[in-house]
């Protein structure tokens, strides 16, 4: 499919037509029968029902979650499926098929076939020594797989700047608490994406970095003044724009009073604050007007709880047009036929409004041409992706070679009281503290990959141990490690809000972890045994168990890549054990400050 000569601008196209490209859809799942809050059917091919949607109602783009994306064959096949479906529209335009692969905790492609490197914050620990090198090469070889299997859009860089050690749902997402280099890197990677022709999505605008509240769950305001807010939470937006404007940017679903302090009525008949989302001021006023971006905004995804549970589907749509949003990301949810109907209302209510005024006809226009240009300016005549291309590009060696050396780059050692590297006799004897048994499988067997002597390694896994057989353990051991990631998994992370009640099933288990290993560490120590903590995540935790550590260690991810009968590995584990060992040297530094 290619935008030619002969088709019609976006603003010339039929207000049907301007209006389904205002629109990004998810098809997680899809059953035939049934209602769509129990459907759990991935969809993994397209049916006809929804190939109908797309050229029928004009979609712009969908957005793929894990479950439509199991492997490459799968992967490439559904992607041309699904620009064949908008081909076979009235008014062709090609689909923006769009992801979250941002890289580190929040990686949608298989693992174990994608490369998915170890995250923003992995790379800010490498900035002071390596610059940009690493923002840019891992943009680049995510981008190369993304477009190997028809993915032209990744929601990312996150430049978000995270301030607030409490954060949630930013924290390793975030590349640093230095507006600086949080917009350096940004800056970097959007270049790199969109030089692959990979529309980048800068987010979450104006700022997610300074919340205690994750917008999939609730409500988040930022109590910023003015001058923070510029100085901090605006500037890599600002700087981004400046040097590397990116094709889209994304809303976040939060309140800043200082920005915006006027009120709208929700479903529930009260008036509150608008979420940035639905705030003209900050989407128009601001981004427009006084930053001077001209590419396309996109909502998050509007099945958030920040948006869901103060409006319905319909109002939602209409109020971030309103503020001057181009595209709603997930507007409605359709798992079943049945659910097509609701499509069909939500067009209706927005062309009612167009034609009674509540939307502006000129603005709707200007919206769908600035749509249409990012498209004609990323999308080339062939739109069709082969399989073959595709196995050859995802996780190839370069790739694995750049995700292992950014791994290494960013190990930090934070503390070190004699410990490291720890000097290995012939049988000595480590006990291992995991948040699971699967890291301590991995932390084992990447220890034993690069020990120079036979290691004798038993293991306690924080998701469930008897604290008698760990002591004996420990009283057994040379060394003790002990690790820990905070904080707990989001719903972005694992898929979306489909997923908030898994997080939920582990809730207590995780709340006792910190507990349950600071005592195994004073038990350690009281049997006067050498120490050393890994910060698995966001390294705030730190503070918490350095008083009981000889030395201590940042890797910021605990990515698991392989899985099989013989061998569990992931690279961060890979460059801790090189470090422990001594067969490298811990060159990365701390983003963030820890107190």
């Amino acid at each position: 499919m290619t935008l030619s000569n002969t088709s019609l601008a976006g603003s010339q196209l039929p207000l049907e037509v301007q209006l389904g490209q205002k629109l990004m859809l998810d098809f997680r799942y899809f059953c035939q029968q049934g209602n769509s809050e129990t459907c759990r059917s991935p969809m993994t091919t397209l049916p006809s029902e929804l190939a109908d949607v797309i050229s029928k109602y004009h979609i712009g783009g969908v957005i793929l979650f894990s479950e439509n994306t199991q492997d490459i064959e799968q992967i490439v096949n559904l992607n041309n499926q699904l620009q064949s479906a908008a081909h076979k529209a009235k008014h062709p335009q090609p689909l923006l098929i769009a992801i979250d692969q941002e890289g580190g905790r929040v990686a949608r492609i298989n693992r174990e076939q994608a490369t998915s490197f170890t995250g923003n914050m992995s790379i800010g620990a490498t900035y002071p020594k390596h610059d940009t090198h690493y923002a840019s090469s891992v943009a680049t070889a995510i981008a190369k797989e993304l477009t190997s299997l028809g993915i032209n859009v990744n929601f990312a860089p996150t430049v978000d700047v995270n301030m607030n050690a409490e954060n949630p749902v930013i924290n390793v997402r975030s590349f640093s608490e230095d507006p600086n280099v949080v917009a350096k890197l940004g800056a970097a990677q959007v270049k790199a994406f969109e030089q692959q022709r990979v529309i980048s999505a800068l987010k979450h605008f104006p700022g997610h970095g300074d919340t205690h509240v994750d917008s999939h769950t609730g409500l988040p305001r930022v109590e910023h003044n003015e001058k923070v807010i510029w100085q901090n939470d605006l500037a890599p937006f600002q700087a981004v724009i400046k040097t590397n404007p990116p094709g889209m940017i994304m809303t976040a679903h939060i309140q800043y009073p200082a920005l915006d302090n006027s009120t709208l009525e929700n479903k529930h008949g009260k008036h509150m604050l608008k979420p940035a989302t639905m705030s003209r001021k900050i989407m128009h006023d601001l981004l427009r007007d006084k930053l001077g971006y001209q590419g396309v905004i996109i909502t998050d995804a509007l099945d958030m709880a920040g948006i869901s549970d103060f409006f319905d589907a319909n109002s939602a749509v209409l109020e971030t047009f309103k503020a001057g949003v181009d595209i709603a990301l997930m507007p409605i949810t359709i798992r079943t036929p049945s659910d097509i109907g609701k499509l069909e209302k939500l067009l209706q209510t927005l062309t009612k409004a167009v034609n009674q005024g509540q939307l502006n006809e000129h603005e709707v226009a200007l919206s769908a041409q600035r749509i249409y240009e990012l498209k004609k300016r990323f999308f080339n005549k062939k739109t069709k992706v082969s399989a073959s291309i595709a196995r050859a590009t995802l996780g190839n060696p370069s790739h694995r070679k750049l995700e292992a050396e950014l791994a290494l780059a960013a190990i930090t050692q934070v503390k070190n009281s004699d410990l490291l590297p720890v000097d290995i006799k012939v049988n000595s004897k480590v006990h291992i503290i995991m948040p699971d048994q699967r890291k301590c499988e991995a932390m084992r067997q990447a220890l034993e990959l690069y020990s120079k002597a036979p290691l004798q390694i038993s293991c306690s896994s924080l998701q469930g141990f008897d604290p008698k057989i760990a002591h004996a353990a420990i009283k057994q051991a040379d060394w003790v490690i002990g690790a820990h990631a905070s904080p707990q998994q989001s719903a972005v992370e694992i898929g979306g809000m489909e997923d908030v009640s898994k997080l939920e099933e582990f809730a207590l288990s995780r709340q006792e972890q910190p507990s349950a290993l600071k005592a195994l560490l004073k038990y350690a120590k009281k049997q006067q045994k050498q120490t050393l903590f890994i910060s698995l995540r966001a390294p705030y935790e730190i503070s918490q168990f350095s008083p009981y550590s000889d030395a201590v260690l940042a890797s910021y991810a605990y990515n698991i890549d392989v899985d099989n009968s013989n061998r569990v590995a992931g690279p961060a584990f890979t460059a801790l054990a090189q470090v422990i060992l001594g067969q490298a040297q811990a060159h990365g530094t701390l983003p963030v400050t820890i107190k």
